[in-house]
């Protein structure tokens, strides 16, 4: 399954921004969920809040798979794995 998601396109920066957004947007979702609906309280909010939150660990733990897929087949584009290179290269040649 990470492998056709990594062949559609889909990379572990990808997740990760999903999932920080995901973040955000529970915190929104609850916020409005109390304003538009006022006779519902702060249960309907609660149970919004935390349906949305619950996507964030799904999202991050794909992150971690597809990043672990990056690097098994070398395809890891990110300044981490830039910066990692060029001094492995320093030191080979230093």
């Amino acid at each position: 399954m990470i492998k056709k998601l990594h062949d559609m396109g889909l990379r572990s920066e990808h997740a990760y921004t999903a999932a920080v957004i995901s973040i955000g947007l529970s915190v929104v979702t609850w916020s409005a969920s109390l304003r538009v609906e006022p006779g519902s309280g702060l249960d309907r909010a609660d149970r919004w809040g935390i349906f949305v939150g619950e996507w964030a660990p799904t999202l991050f733990g794909l992150g971690v798979a597809l990043s672990h897929y990056e690097q098994e087949e070398g395809t890891l584009m990110g300044k981490a794995h830039a910066d990692g290179e060029r001094r492995r290269q320093m030191a080979g040649t230093a």
